[in-house]
This record gives structure tokens, C-alpha cells and sequence, in this order.
């Protein structure tokens, strides 16, 4: 019964002369739509015994990661500027518990838009009992901040780059401060570091380093901020290779490698993924149509509802925009890759073996430092900028961050071995290392602003705990709800 009345409608209101126009028209809109979504990762990871911190896990596309990763079984941390007992925070988490049959999901106080907070998290987490990392997502710098309709008075403007400067400046806070529980991993342990950037960072290659020359326009400064972000994580890259790293034992051979002087990759693997156009996460902030941040508006609303099915073909869901997230999370690495010997192998042929093998059955690897976008590896071509004086080399956190596993027998002497063991090699990608050596001089210059602010505000505090530089009046927060929930390891499997 149902197919005749649906042939008779057809025949009514589609004649058969408007078959092949609807016919194109159908699926043209899913070629379309096909593209817009791009590649979903055709990888796969078991998460169990891993021990992934998330920020922002708690908006649209921070929520679908988080259920992501724990239907895989990983241990998550995930990070929220609301208090871990607010009623919002303990139902996703019970949900997700509930859903997923796994327990070892954990919600910590952390406000990425308050550089007080960030250290104050990072502070208790080192100092507790347990702080194994495998990965590190920073998922917080994804979602869109300023709108590109209607008036933007000039206090909005400033709020919006106060935003997007404190986001930015948490990000390299929590990447430095981390540094050392991950230097001190064991060197066989996989360690990521993945940063979520926006995807209007093409829109500042042009005229990068230099600031957007038009104030108002929104587009150019999120492209901006997205674009020196992605430049950090490259040199971060740049940073860890350099680092004095011991080999990777091999299990199948008896031989002294761990003694071995020679240079190797570092286990730790820093790039930079760019989820896409996110219904939620970029299309609603740019048209004011977020219910939940202050610039509102119902007229933003009605315009998003009206333009909603086109962006159901033009944008993504937050289901499809975490899979290059994953597939940067799944692939191997190649410090991974490089350490795999065939068992009963002899170790002097291991090299033409390993060429064999990839010779005949390539496989995708990750490449440290890049920017992942749809599944994929994307080329940035930008100008090397100049070498710059010596006196400006940088870095010292980072070595700071390194010494701080070892004890400390002599800081001159230390300080003598840095010159020697850092020697950061220029790649010319990305920039080349000069212009990555720069946005990390400027990421410390702005932090060294932001916390003198700080202290000044303060009244001449240090700045390790309480107070908030975003006026959300969180610093009593801060200490309570850090470390506030157990976190327990598996330390099964590394």
C-alpha cells in the first residue's frame, strides 16, 4: 500500500520529464556534502592504560572527543572552567560513565582563560602522586571567539583579543609547565601533544609575522592567532628533537643500546589539527547564535536556523570534525615505527630490514610538528624569516623544564651543557626555525605581560594560585576542585 501512494506522488508532483534534473540535483548535494565532511580516519588505537588530559572537553566538539576516547578505554582528565561539583559537569560525567562501562573519566578545575588557574592546575598535578601522560590535547583554541555580524564596539574588540591572548598564553603555560613529567617518561613510552587550532589560519599567511593590518576584522584575527599557534607546536617539535634523548630499548636483542651517544628522535610527538567548519564550534559564534557567551543574539539564532540546512551539507558535525583528531591520535609515530625489529632478527640487518618492510607494505606514519587537517598533512608555505641576534635565542624554559627530572649538581656547568646538547635544527618548514624562535619569544613576552598584570592587580602576588585574569571571579575555585578527583594509573601497558 505504501509504495503505490509514494509512485502516485511521484508521478504527481515530479513528471517524469524533471527526473534527471532531480536526479543531478540529488546527487550533487552529496558529492558536496561528501567533501565538506572530508576523511574520516580509517585507524584505530586501544586507549586502555593510556592517560589522556583534555581541555575543553566540555564544549560541542570537547564533549564528542571525550565520549570518543572513552568508549576506547582511556583514562581521561578532562579540564573545565566550571567547578568538577556543578550539576552540568557531574551528569555528562556519570552519563559517560554509564554509556561507556568505563570509570576512569575524571573532571579537574582548570580556566584556560586565567593563566592563574592553568599554573595552579599544572602546579598540583606535578606535585601529585601520580602524573603519567600520554597525551596532552588541547582542544580549547578550537572553538571561535568574536562574530562576523553586526556592530562590534570597541570594548567588544578588546575583550575578544584579551580572550584570544589568554587562550593562547595558557596553551604555551601548560605545554612548558607539563614539560617535565613527560621528559622523564620512560623513552619507549608514546607521548602526543595535540593542538586544536581554528581553521581560518590560511587567512593570516600572507602578511605573518605581522599583526592583522585591519582591527575589525575578526577572520584575520583568529586566523592569526591560529596560525601562530600552529608555529609554536612546530617548534616545540624542533625543541624536543634537539633534547638530549636516550634510545629506546629493544627487547629482541641484548646488545647495549641504551648506552648508545648517538642522536635519536624524541618519543614525544607535538602537532597541530585543524578539526574543520564545526556547526557548534565556529558557524554558531560567528553568527552570535551561542546561547552560551555573552554576545548572544536572537536575531544571530533565527539567521543560524534559516541557514541551517545548508550548513548541514557545507559544515561539519562534531562527530566528523574529531576525526582528524583521532587519526593524529592513532597513527604511529616514527620514534614507534623506528623501534619495531622483527623478533628474532639479527640487529645488524635490522636497517635493511626495516627498508623491506616499508618498502613493501607502506604505512601512514605521523609526521612530528605538522598540521593534520581532514586526515592529512598540510603544506604552509611561508618565508624564512632573517636569523636573528644571539642575544635573542630563547629556550630556557624548556631547559629548565628538562633539568627539572635530574638533580641539579651545577648550574654553571649546566648551563655550559646546554649550549653544547641544544642544537635545534633549522627545517625551513613552517617558517624555518627563525620565525618558529620568534613566536616562541613572543608567546614568553606576552606571558611575562599577562602575569605581571597579574601580580599588579594582585596587589604584588606572585601569581601561582587564586585570582583570575578574565574577571570570572574563579580564584576560590581554583584550590578546592584541583586534584579534587582520584587518578589512579594503569601501568600495565606503556
Amino acid at each position: 500500500m505504501p509504495l503505490p501512494i509514494l509512485a502516485s506522488l511521484v508521478s504527481n508532483y515530479y513528471p517524469q520529464s524533471y527526473i534527471t534534473h532531480i536526479s543531478v540535483s540529488i546527487i550533487s548535494i552529496l558529492a558536496v556534502r561528501t567533501y565538506a565532511l572530508g576523511r574520516s580516519t580509517n585507524r584505530e588505537r586501544d586507549l586502555h592504560g593510556r592517560v589522556i588530559l583534555l581541555t575543553g572537553a566540555f564544549s560541542p566538539l570537547g564533549s564528542t572527543l571525550l565520549e570518543a576516547l572513552a568508549r576506547r578505554g582511556a583514562h581521561v582528565i578532562a579540564l573545565t572552567h566550571h567547578p568538577v561539583d556543578a550539576p552540568e559537569v557531574k551528569l555528562i560525567i556519570e552519563a559517560l560513565r554509564e554509556t561507556t562501562k568505563n570509570e576512569k573519566i575524571y573532571a579537574e578545575h582548570c580556566d584556560t582563560l586565567s593563566l592563574s588557574s592553568t599554573r595552579a592546575f599544572c602546579t598540583q598535578f606535578l606535585t601529585g602522586k601520580e602524573h603519567r601522560l600520554d597525551a596532552i590535547i588541547l582542544a580549547h583554541e578550537y572553538s571561535h571567539i568574536g562574530p562576523f555580524l553586526g556592530y562590534i564596539s570597541k570594548d567588544a574588540r578588546e575583550k575578544y583579543e584579551r580572550e584570544r591572548t589568554l587562550s593562547s598564553d595558557c596553551t604555551f603555560l601548560m605545554s612548558t609547565l607539563l614539560l617535565p613529567t613527560l621528559l622523564v617518561a620512560p623513552p619507549e613510552r608514546d607521548i602526543r601533544i595535540i593542538t586544536l587550532v581554528n581553521p581560518f589560519y590560511a587567512a593570516a599567511i600572507p602578511h605573518f609575522p605581522q599583526p592583522p593590518y585591519n582591527e575589525n576584522s575578526q577572520l584575520l584575527r583568529e586566523g592569526y592567532r591560529a596560525l601562530k599557534t600552529t608555529i609554536l607546536t612546530r617548534h616545540l617539535q624542533r625543541v624536543f628533537d634537539a633534547l638530549p634523548q636516550a634510545p629506546a630499548p629493544n627487547p629482541d636483542t641484548a646488545t647495549a643500546a641504551a648506552a648508545s651517544t648517538k642522536a635519536q628522535k624524541s618519543n614525544i610527538v607535538a602537532v597541530s589539527v585543524s578539526p574543520g567548519f564545526s556547526r557548534p564550534d565556529v558557524i554558531a559564534p560567528i553568527l552570535r547564535a551561542d546561547f552560551k557567551r555573552e554576545d548572544f543574539s536572537v536575531w544571530g539564532m533565527l539567521i543560524y536556523i534559516i541557514l541551517l540546512p545548508i550548513l548541514f551539507i557545507i559544515a561539519k558535525s562534531p562527530s566528523h570534525a574529531i576525526q582528524s583528531v583521532l587519526h593524529a591520535l592513532f597513527l604511529p609515530t616514527p620514534f614507534k615505527f623506528a623501534s619495531m625489529t622483527p623478533k628474532g632478527s639479527d640487529p645488524q640487518s635490522s636497517s635493511s630490514s626495516s627498508a623491506t618492510i616499508t618498502s613493501e607494505d607502506p604505512e601512514e606514519i605521523l609526521k612530528p610538528g605538522a598540521l593534520y587537517s581532514d586526515c592529512s598533512v598540510v603544506k604552509i608555505n611561508l618565508p624564512n624569516r632573517a636569523p636573528l641576534p644571539e642575544s635573542e635565542l630563547s629556550g630556557a624554559d624548556v631547559q629548565k623544564a628538562g633539568d627539572a627530572g635530574a638533580k641539579e649538581k651545577d648550574k654553571d656547568k649546566e648551563k655550559a651543557d646546554v649550549d653544547v646538547d641544544m642544537d635545534v635544527k633549522d627545517d625551513g618548514e613552517y617558517g624555518g626555525e627563525a620565525l618558529g624562535r620568534f613566536v616562541w619569544e613572543e608567546y614568553e613576552k606576552s606571558l611575562k605581560t599577562g602575569e605581571a598584570a597579574l601580580k599588579e592587580k594582585d596587589g604584588g602576588s606572585d601569581g601561582s594560585g587564586g585570582g583570575n585574569d578574565n574577571d570570572n571571579n574563579n580564584s576560590n575555585k581554583t584550590g578546592s576542585s584541583v586534584g579534587s578527583s582520584p587518578r589512579k594509573v594503569d601501568k600495565k601497558k606503556d
